[in-house]
């Protein structure tokens, strides 16, 4: 419980925060010690926003346990960053919420409203999957990041999902992966400059927490007999649209998609995936992980790392760092303080206790560019990707004239001394 010395300090440092300036709540930030790949690209980036509807879709908040099974129009608002024209004058705002749902905030980044795409180039199309609950714009640091590398990317709003219309847990279990796959295909149909701009079949997921459990599903890997029949999940069987095996989860086989990105993704820790499961996936992946997890729970997303057999994956783990390792925004000023709604700060939902969000956003940018521009773009970042496991055993050999000793096996793209409580490990195929 707060006490009310505890809730004027919160008042106190949310008005400093106010009055220092961290009230532009930026989401572009970029630290001194920020690996290579971490800054900004060469191309200016463009927003916009759509809304898309699935129609005759499952409506798990309004299915009962017994009855008729509802069904609705699903709408999804998605917002799609990109390369923008020369021209475009870089800077611009997000109104959205905070995790309560209801305090405003304003988020400042680099992409300029409805600014013009960049014509006659296509890019590759990146899907960006918030966790639970969450919004589109929780990831904007990474959405504005790789479209200034030359990326489309497009964030979901997953309905029944977001800070201000959070509902039944198994609607996000069922509809997740779905919901991945419709933006794709919505975005993969879309005219004019952003559509003609955007090769939909060349494209990646990346998802956080709940997010990370429907790319998961999307890459292959069908849920276990036993997650469909949990009481506190879907009801009447409804989550069998994702069994491993069934026709319908077969359905979501998607060749366009090239890779997928899995950051803390939550479901091995309830059962949600066995090794059969696991072994469905085919594609790329990388799994980002805090070291302490304690919501994903950090074994479990190792088993996955260890089960993925049939894939080449990755594992990035931030030591010590908890569930919001590497995905959300710094925390807005606005979260520091006691929320009316909930009657507590909501700033532990973005930050963590020993890393610095923008430390983790401009790490989460390096890899995950390396990782894309590899199977995306045909790059060869191999030297971003073939890594001593544990940074701490890496040697830093280089002169002060640049000339690399032969001793030298600290991280590639990385400054001496700022790999510190990092490992990357990785797991070929059949491995």
């Amino acid at each position: 419980m707060q006490t009310k010395t505890t809730a004027l300090a919160l008042s106190l440092i949310a008005g400093s925060a106010l009055a220092d300036g961290h009230a532009t709540n930026r989401v572009d930030g970029l630290r001194p010690d920020a690996p290579a790949l971490a800054a900004l690209g060469d191309y200016k980036v463009g927003v916009q926003t759509f809304s898309f509807t699935n129609p005759d879709q499952i409506d798990i908040v309004n299915t009962a346990a017994e009855g008729d099974i509802a069904r609705a129009g699903r709408t999804l608002d998605v917002e799609i960053w990109y390369p923008a024209d020369a021209t475009t004058q870089a800077g611009g705002t997000y109104e959205t919420v905070t995790r309560d749902g209801v305090t405003a905030v304003v988020l400042h980044g680099q992409a300029a409203r409805d600014a013009a795409p960049m014509t006659g180039e296509t890019y590759p199309l990146v899907i960006l999957s918030h966790g639970y609950p969450g919004d589109r714009f929780l990831m904007s640091h990474l959405g504005e990041n790789l479209a200034s590398k030359g990326y489309v990317v497009a964030s979901i709003d997953h309905t029944d999902s977001t800070y201000s219309d959070q509902a039944a847990f198994g609607s996000t279990l069922v509809n997740r992966p779905w919901d991945q796959r419709f933006v794709l295909d919505q975005i993969a149909a879309l005219d004019g400059d952003l559509g003609a701009m955007t090769d939909a079949d060349n494209s990646a997921v990346v998802g956080y927490s709940m997010g990370g459990y429907g790319a998961l599903i999307y890459a292959g890997a069908g849920v276990t007999e036993v997650s469909t029949t949990y009481e506190w999940g879907a009801p009447q069987g409804l989550l069998s649209r994702n069994l491993a095996g069934s026709e319908s989860h077969a359905a979501l086989e998607d060749d366009r998609v090239k890779a997928f990105v899995a950051i803390g993704p939550w479901g091995k820790n309830t059962g949600f995936w066995d090794d059969t499961g696991l072994a469905g996936i085919t594609k790329p992946l990388m799994l980002i992980a805090g070291g302490i997890d304690d919501v994903s729970i950090y074994d479990a997303i190792r088993e996955i790392f260890a089960s993925t057999v049939n894939t080449t994956r990755h594992l990035l783990t931030f030591d010590n760092a908890n569930h919001n390792a590497a995905a959300p925004i710094p925390a807005p000023a606005e979260s520091y303080g006691i929320s009316d709604a909930l009657g507590r700060s909501t700033f532990d939902h973005y930050s963590d206790a020993v890393w610095d969000n923008v430390r983790m956003n401009n790490i989460t940018q390096h890899f995950v560019t390396a990782y894309l521009d590899q199977h995306l773009k045909g790059a060869d970042t191999t030297d971003f990707l073939d890594l001593t496991p544990n940074a701490a055993d890496g040697v830093w050999d280089i002169a002060e004239d640049g000339t690399v000793g032969a001793d030298h096996t600290y991280w590639a793209g990385f400054a001496d001394r700022t790999a510190v409580g990092l490992r990357f490990e990785t797991l070929t195929q059949g491995e």
